[in-house]
């Protein structure tokens, strides 16, 4: 085991999150762990200002930032604290970014188009981060675009946990549902998780943002139907592939996300919609609009989170978390039993 123990330091972007991973770390280990005393301020031009308080020299810090909205105030802060910390003399810096934002823009889709995931990364490698710990980038081949280790993790064991804990653990009539063609893959882990079949929502769009026409492939007929998927931005995708499913014969649907974006007139149109519920995880701070949605509930990812930061500190396997048996112990408050043993 190392010879200093693990230090984190937060952001202003999600504060809420980087306590509730202090705690959960306190549970894990026994000890007392608590949040680098700093400050991260603006001037009044907005220029972003870091001090930290403590001595960090010697240490293994891990900055808890999503770069979440606002995007660029939180890169920018994420960016200047790592280099308060290198220059402090810290051992390594691992970044845990819950939320990477500029995931979307992972390749070129027109002429004369950025890669902006790819310039970010390198703004985060050159910044002096050394490790990055994230989870559902929306597309696995960002990890490539970093010449640093990259941590990814996925909400689909906690989803799965949650859907077996919600549904009773019967399955019979539950579909899951992939709300576009690309999403197949995340959506065929997740049911294979829960035992439970696949069905596909087609899209075809006319223009950026705007959906023309919905095809569901596959039978849903008398089907309580979970949609997963990585973003929910305006949830106006969400909503209308909800439609499209009870007009084919789903009895019910639900949908799983994992990053709660939920700009513009999203919360209104889940509030207004057919789903029965949606469910995103706590990457993205919520605001006092989403925490008051009747129909929008929130699972927490600060015990993944926790007990990843203690295996990269100590050396173990990351990729142990997405195994189901370690998993359930982690989340035994939360969902009793596990709800495996069906």
């Amino acid at each position: 085991m190392p010879a200093t123990d693990p230090k984190l330091i937060s952001g202003n972007a999600n504060r809420k999150l980087a306590d509730a991973i202090a705690r959960r770390m306190s549970m894990h280990r026994g000890m007392q762990v608590g949040l680098v005393d700093a400050r991260v301020e603006r001037f009044n031009d907005q220029e972003i200002f870091v001090e930290v308080y403590e001595n960090v020299r010697g240490e293994d810090m891990f900055i808890i930032q999503p770069t979440s909205k606002p995007a660029n105030d939180n890169l920018m802060e994420l960016l200047i604290m790592a280099d308060a910390l290198r220059r402090s003399s810290a051992s390594r810096i691992t970044a845990v970014i819950p939320y990477f934002g500029y995931a979307r823009q992972d390749r070129r889709t027109k002429a004369r188009t950025p890669i902006s995931a790819k310039l970010v990364s390198n703004l985060i490698a050159e910044g002096g981060i050394e490790r990055v710990l994230t989870m559902d980038l929306h597309a696995a081949q960002i990890q490539g675009f970093f010449d640093i280790p990259v941590d990814n993790l996925y909400a689909s064991p906690i989803f799965a946990l949650d859907i077996l804990h919600q549904f009773g653990g019967n399955m019979s009539d539950v579909m899951v549902v992939s709300p576009d063609v690309g999403g197949v893959a995340r959506a065929r882990e997740l049911a294979q998780r829960i035992g439970a079949p696949l069905a596909i929502v087609d899209k075809r769009r006319e223009k950026a943002g705007e959906v023309a026409e919905m095809t569901v492939i596959g039978d849903v007929t008398e089907k309580k139907c979970v949609i997963v998927d990585d973003i929910c931005d305006t949830a106006g995708t969400l909503c209308k592939a909800a439609d499209v499913l009870l007009g084919a014969g789903a009895t019910e649907v639900h949908a799983y996300t994992t990053h709660g974006v939920l700009s513009g007139p999203a919360v209104d149109r889940i509030t207004n919609s057919v789903l029965k519920s949606l469910v995103i995880t706590d990457t993205i701070e919520a605001t006092s609009e989403v925490a008051a949605c009747k129909n929008i509930r929130i699972c927490p990812t600060a015990p993944m989170f926790a007990q990843a930061i203690l295996n990269i500190w100590n050396g173990t396997s990351v990729s142990s978390l997405f195994d189901t048996d370690t998993l359930i112990p982690i989340y035994e408050g939360l969902y009793p039993n596990g709800m495996y043993g069906r």
